[in-house]
């Protein structure tokens, strides 16, 4: 990835996401991705069905916590979430549905 590209201040998500594609070249940083999502996703229905709303504590843990081993033992980059948390939170859905619908390979 280019330096001029690391530094860029991106203006919609619609520029973001080529370069949080480009952040997520390994495999097992993207399906470490979405193993957390899905997680997440399982936890807040878990969370909510049951009412057990401590269960929300985990939310950031699970989605976070397998995305960041993904990038710092396998794709050996910083995450997107530390300069860009709000598109970078955007991505990670995006991604999620890309590769359930067979867009992006996981």
């Amino acid at each position: 990835m280019s330096e001029a590209l690391q530094h860029k201040r991106f203006e919609s998500f619609r520029a973001f996401y080529p370069y949080y594609l480009q952040e997520h070249k390994n495999r097992t940083c993207r399906r470490l991705h979405v193993v957390g999502s899905l997680l997440v996703l399982a936890t807040l229905a878990t969370s909510l069905l049951t009412a057990n709303y401590a269960l929300l504590w985990l939310l950031p843990v699970l989605g976070y916590g397998f995305a960041w081993v993904g990038h710092f033992f396998f794709e050996k980059n910083k995450p997107a979430t530390f300069k860009y948390p709000f598109y970078s939170l955007m991505g990670d859905w995006v991604m999620l549905k890309d590769v359930l619908t067979g867009k992006l390979r996981w």
